[in-house]
């Protein structure tokens, strides 16, 4: 046998995925109670699914589209932006994606050069800092305050800022906090981004998914910002389409070219008829949305007052926006949530996913989804709840 081959550092050094590690993990446990994977358990609307089928149909589906996505796609996509998040696009101006983070991924690599930084809000969504090592660049975490709820720490960010810093990096509402970030935090973000001739880059999956009297704000929507945000959403979680893949970004006319020359080689295209699906999606009736988004807060809800039940267990703070929420381990053997949530899988029988996996910060703590069914959280909270006695 020859040598081993050798693999790159930056792909090498990179642990194995948290989250779907735990997804593994369960499927090794008989009838796990599943709160690790931020997954719809709703399925695709109708209306979605028969677009699809007649694209299909008609054989529009067997072929590329071109790299940027269906031309009518893109105009919908800029009516969406115009009336959703008030930014002004052109078709031009949007790219469709594999999904919002194969868009995050090329606009990481259009943007960073090998030793470049990017700062990140922490906790923050582990992939991000995947796609910036990916990029051989260094990801920098700026810690979030905890006490306000999560919120972002201008300070923090502007001292984490040195002459390598090329791109700030956030997701909002948050995975996996569900901070929704005010405008008035995202307006001063912008501001630090302008005095450092930072980019920002976005993941606005959760923009429809928001309680109690928050509202998203896209910082793409300031004027100010024209020519240094590219603002990535997705599909995939507003219509319960995480299995079509699909999902967009928005980027002046000089970047959009720039970002392509990565897109293509990560996807060439979008899946054609995903791309269909998504049209349909944002032609057809919306009242699935307010659905999806009155389910989740009653779930919220749910897993609040369960969590309730386990006050020398866990200390939370109410998400305000996305399906996720991030309570901290009271007891000492959470100082290791991974140890602690691969026990919890073991021996109660709940998935969930460690929060070490989402920045240095977010070690202490665990991520808890509330897309599944009321039954399916009651089912984990019993059985955390005769756990901890």
């Amino acid at each position: 046998m020859g040598a081993r081959l050798r693999v790159s550092s930056r792909v090498s050094e990179i642990g194995k995925s948290a989250i779907h590690e735990m997804t593994r993990l369960s499927r090794e446990v008989e009838d796990a109670a599943f709160l690790s994977w931020a997954k719809p358990t709703s399925g695709t609307p109708e209306h979605i699914d028969a677009g699809a089928i007649e694209a299909i149909r008609a054989g529009l589906c067997s072929g590329y589209s071109g790299n940027a996505g269906l031309p009518e796609l893109r105009q919908e996509i800029c009516r969406k932006l115009k009336r959703d998040n008030a930014i002004d696009a052109e078709p031009s101006q949007i790219l469709v994606t594999v999904g919002a983070i194969e868009g995050l991924a090329a606009a990481v690599m259009a943007l960073i050069d090998p030793g470049d930084e990017v700062i990140l809000p922490s906790p923050t969504y582990s992939t991000h800092a995947r796609q910036v090592v990916i990029a051989s660049g260094k990801p920098v975490f700026a810690p979030m305050i905890e006490e306000g709820g999560f919120v972002l720490d201008i300070d923090a960010i502007r001292a984490a800022i040195t002459p390598k810093t090329r791109a700030i990096l956030y997701c909002s509402p948050s995975n996996p906090t569900g901070t929704v970030f005010s405008e008035e935090q995202l307006r001063e973000l912008a501001e630090v981004a302008i005095e450092h001739n930072l980019a920002v880059i976005t993941d606005e999956a959760y923009e429809y998914f928001t309680f109690d009297g928050h509202e998203h704000f896209s910082i793409g929507s300031i004027p100010e910002m024209r020519g240094r945000v590219v603002s990535c959403y997705t599909f995939t979680k507003t219509y319960a389409m995480t299995g079509w893949r699909i999902g967009y970004l928005h980027a002046d006319d000089e970047l959009i070219p720039q970002i392509t020359k990565a897109h293509i080689p990560f996807a060439i295209c979008a899946p054609v008829v995903s791309q269909y699906a998504a049209l349909a999606a944002l032609k057809g009736p919306q009242d699935c949305v307010a659905g999806f988004r009155e389910h989740y807060r009653s779930a919220r809800d749910l897993m609040c007052e369960r969590l309730d039940q386990l006050p020398n267990v866990f200390q939370y703070t109410k998400p305000a926006g996305s399906y996720l929420m991030f309570p901290r381990i009271l007891l000492d053997e959470g100082r290791d949530s991974a140890a602690f949530c691969k026990k919890l899988l073991r021996e109660a029988r709940v998935s969930t996913t460690p929060g070490a996996a989402f920045g240095p910060t977010g070690e202490g703590h665990l991520r808890l989804s509330f897309c599944v069914t009321e039954e399916e959280i009651n089912k984990a909270f019993g059985r955390m709840e005769q756990y901890f006695g």
